[in-house]
């Protein structure tokens, strides 16, 4: 329901002329949230497939990188006051989800804008059937090491451990809308949304420091609070990056070729089409 109500106030403010900017932000969002709503539920029917589980697969490759998961864990747990920051770091996958869009409507940022969304919606349309065709239980699960416990709770596994042995042997099939936060462990989807967080905040010079601090916390949160293995992450992120070399092309491609006529036509998006690296 809100995101139509986000649609129709952004397309009465597009009528306008005070209101481009937030009505860009606002149609963004819309896009966004039902983005991500029907990404989660997919996420879930994808589990279902219950194709066997590639753990070990995961853990040897990680082991080939020089990278121990069990290593990294007892290394964060024996320093506790690293722990809550690595939960609120990896909760900022929201900042992504609500701010870019948000500071990007409202700069004027309108082509980077587009390229944000259709970028989401590729990596989302990639992640979760690469989920499904290569499952796997986490890290927690596989060495044997405990995800709740009275100094840490890796609150982005708990829910996905209880929830896919059920959905792999058929006895989960009612799905809570209210309890339902996406199930995908390979790529990591938190990755991805870091890479893609930087580089749609990235036109915008004086916000650069605050993304790296936020995105690259929340990335290197990643494996510790989400489960994932450390080929995970860098799997996520190189599927955020050959998302947004597609969107760029496909905006390209959109726009005819043609950059003299996008200077005529749309003169913040031709000076927007500057900033992109």
């Amino acid at each position: 329901m809100t995101a139509p109500a986000l649609t129709m106030a952004g397309l009465w403010l597009m009528g306008r002329g005070w209101g481009e900017r937030p009505a860009f932000a606002l149609l963004a969002l819309a896009q966004i949230g039902f983005l991500v709503m029907f990404a989660a539920l997919l996420s879930y029917i994808a589990a279902g497939a219950a194709l066997p589980l590639r753990d070990a697969s995961f853990v040897a490759l990680d082991r080939l990188l020089g990278l121990g998961w069990p290593e990294h864990f007892h290394f964060a747990v024996a320093r506790p006051e690293l722990l809550r920051y690595a939960v609120i770091f990896y909760g900022m996958i929201v900042v992504p989800s609500f701010g870019v869009p948000l500071v990007l409507g409202l700069t004027g940022r309108y082509v980077r804008l587009q390229q944000f969304v259709m970028a989401a919606m590729l990596t989302l349309c990639v992640v979760i059937p690469a989920s499904a065709l290569v499952p796997a239980l986490g890290t927690y699960f596989e060495f044997g090491l405990p995800a709740d416990t009275e100094v840490f709770r890796a609150n982005g596994y708990v829910d996905q451990l209880r929830d896919l042995p059920m959905l792999r042997d058929g006895t989960l099939r009612a799905l809570d809308l209210s309890k339902i936060g996406g199930i995908v462990t390979f790529p990591s989807f938190h990755a991805a949304t870091g890479i893609l967080a930087i580089w749609g905040f990235w036109c915008i010079w004086w916000l650069r420091p605050a993304a790296l601090i936020v995105n690259g916390g929340m990335i290197a949160a990643t494996p510790l609070v989400g489960g994932h293995y450390f080929v995970d992450v860098l799997a996520g992120g190189v599927v955020a990056a050959f998302a947004i070399l597609a969107s760029k092309r496909l905006s390209a491609r959109a726009s005819g070729g043609s950059r003299a006529s996008w200077q005529v036509a749309q003169p913040v998006q031709a000076r927007d089409l500057a900033l992109i690296p």
